[in-house]
């Protein structure tokens, strides 16, 4: 099968990031399912896609559900036939000293960030096991962070989460290689997203300071000068959802601008 024939599902592809990748993969061939607990960002951003000539419909779910996910490839399936990639995308942070985290914060935070990866792994296998795909690899695009690879202060929860999606995707890499499914994850910096915004807004209620403080005092770390884009990110994931990376599984690559040399 063509890549122009290939289908995507993005959780958290409402907006941000989510939403860069929604459009890569969309101008790389993909049909999209533009999965979001938010139903109306996920109309908009679906709508938005099709008035460009784009084939996408909006699915709504919460990723901490595994019927979400469920419902997500459902969609793929009857609207296109088929899932090619399943990108677990959506994502949240908490910004609190880990003497502050309470149960219920712990659960949250796991509950999407990693819970949510695991369960769009399964539903994703699930409908691949289904298809005569031959030897045609599959993908599985799991997101990770820098804060996956050397924890932040006061990140420590959302830290946590990323280190174990990182775990996640070796293992789902090495249980599911023998399928022809490839499991890769990302790991992004600083991205100026309203999820930057509210880690800026947070770290002022905790440190004091003014608002953009916090954004400009970590953005001076990137190397390459600039804060990431969403587009940054997608022109990676486009890479992991395309043949030139079949050969490529269970590796969590930082896209950063040069922030961690690790």
């Amino acid at each position: 099968m063509s890549e122009e024939k290939r289908v995507a599902v993005v959780t958290g592809s409402g907006r941000g990031i989510g939403k860069g990748i929604a459009e890569r993969l969309a101008k790389d061939g993909y049909s999209l399912v533009i999965a979001d607990f938010d139903a109306k960002t996920a109309a908009e951003t679906a709508e938005e896609l099709k008035s460009k000539g784009f084939d996408a419909v909006s699915a709504v779910g919460d990723v901490s559900d595994p019927e979400a996910h469920k419902t997500f490839v459902k969609a793929a399936v009857d609207n296109f036939g088929r899932l090619d990639t399943y990108v677990n995308n959506a994502g949240i942070a908490q910004i609190k000293l880990l003497q502050d985290e309470t149960p219920e914060d712990m659960q949250k935070i796991f509950g999407i960030n990693v819970f949510g990866d695991l369960y769009g792994i399964q539903a994703a296998t699930a409908q691949f096991e289904k298809q005569d795909d031959g030897d045609k690899i599959r993908k599985i695009i799991n997101a990770s962070s820098i804060a996956g690879h050397i924890a932040f202060d006061l990140l420590g929860a959302y830290s946590a989460t990323k280190f174990a999606v990182r775990g996640l995707t070796q293992a789902a890499a090495k249980e599911l290689g023998k399928k022809h499914i490839t499991v890769n994850a990302y790991c992004p910096g600083i991205v100026g997203t309203s999820m930057w915004s509210l880690i800026d807004e947070e770290m002022v209620k905790q440190l004091g300071g003014t608002k953009g403080e916090y954004l400009k005092k970590y953005s001076e770390s990137i190397t390459l000068g600039r804060v990431e884009t969403p587009e940054d990110v997608a022109n990676y994931v486009s890479f992991l959802g395309s043949t030139k990376s079949d050969y490529m599984t269970g590796q969590a690559v930082q896209i950063d601008g040069g922030i961690q040399f690790i």
